[in-house]
This record gives C-alpha cells, sequence and structure tokens, in this order.
C-alpha cells in the first residue's frame, strides 16, 4: 500500500493490542480492504464476497486469513470462522454495508450486531477516504498511484446494551447504536483529515 499510494493512517493506537476486535469499515472503492489490511496495527481478517476469490488472488487471500464469504445464502462456513477469529482474540474486518457504496455507513446489514453481540467484542469504526477520488486515474479500478488515502481509527465501543440478550429485537437496536456511531466517527473522521 505505501509503495502504490501514500497512506495517513490517524488513530492506530486505539485499535486493542490485544483480544478479540472488530474493524467496521467504510466501502466506497476495491482497496478499501486491502488498504486496512496493510496499515492495520494487527493482522486482520476480512469478510470477503466469494467473487473476489477468483485466479491467483483465491489461493493468495485464503492463505493470508481473509474469509470468503457467499451473499446469496446464509453461509454457516463464512460465520462459524469469523466467530472462531473472534473467539481466538482475533481481529475480523468488516464492511457493515455489505457492498461497495458511498460508503458513508447509510444502509447496514445486521451482520455486524451479530458478530458483535454475540462475542462480545468491541468494534473499531474505520474510516477510508480518498480512495475513491477519481481524477488522475491511470487505471479506472485503483485511485490514482501515489495520492493520498487516509486511514482513520475510531474509539472502540460495545454493541451491546449490557443485557446478554441475542434476540432479533436485540440485533435490531444494536443496528441502530452501530449506526449512529459509525456515522459519527465518519463526520469526525472527515473534519479531520478535510475530506
Amino acid at each position: 500500500m505505501y509503495g502504490l499510494w501514500k497512506p495517513r493512517v490517524l488513530g492506530s493506537w486505539k485499535v486493542p493490542a490485544t483480544g478479540p476486535v472488530i474493524l467496521a469499515v467504510n466501502h466506497s472503492h476495491n482497496i478499501d480492504g486491502p488498504m486496512v489490511i496493510g496499515v492495520a496495527p494487527r493482522a486482520s481478517h476480512f469478510l470477503v464476497k466469494k467473487e473476489a476469490f477468483v485466479g491467483p488472488l483465491g489461493p493468495f487471500m485464503r492463505a493470508v486469513g481473509q474469509v470468503e464469504v457467499d451473499r446469496s445464502t446464509a453461509d454457516r462456513t463464512a460465520v462459524t470462522r469469523a466467530l472462531d477469529i473472534l473467539k481466538g482474540g482475533g481481529v475480523l474486518g468488516i464492511f457493515p454495508e455489505g457492498s461497495r457504496g458511498e460508503g458513508d455507513f447509510a444502509a447496514l446489514r445486521a451482520g455486524l450486531a451479530y458478530f458483535a453481540v454475540r462475542s462480545g467484542a468491541p468494534i473499531v469504526p474505520v474510516a477510508v477516504l480518498g480512495s475513491s477520488e477519481k481524477s488522475g486515474r491511470l487505471i479506472k479500478a485503483l485511485p490514482p498511484l501515489r495520492s493520498r488515502v487516509d486511514v482513520v481509527f475510531g474509539d472502540p465501543f460495545d454493541a451491546g446494551d449490557g443485557s446478554g440478550r441475542r434476540t432479533r429485537k436485540a440485533l435490531d437496536e444494536a443496528t441502530e447504536r452501530i449506526q449512529k456511531q459509525l456515522a459519527a466517527h465518519l463526520d469526525d473522521a472527515r473534519r479531520l483529515t478535510g475530506r
């Protein structure tokens, strides 16, 4: 990442040094996941759509611990692997919007709340800013080479309400709390970086 772009990493010290943690990353470009993996202070295992595991990239991604997800079904294998990562004290990366979009955390899926409530792991919001700029690109699918991409880590927070409930209602409430926290972090990151 540092060879191709100029990442500016802010707040990485906020990621707990040990124990399970979930990185909740906004997603507006293909390089957001690799960028966070490259600059995070701890090894990260992201949930990645199975369509990305093609050609020689597939074996490489599996070898470095990324988790293949079939988004067309409730992928129990991926869910089990993700929970095992957290149970083992690892770092799980999630794009809570489910797919690339505006990267504004406006429409979250319930998966992040499920993993956070089920595992008890804190969530660290991560804003990647500058990856979707279009001017100056040599390759359409990538941000301009040597351009600055900001990665801003936020304060960890718990998604649950402390009751230990795992009902549908509890997950819906947790998703609302998470969405507010992530949106607030994104606003702070934009102010901090001027983007």
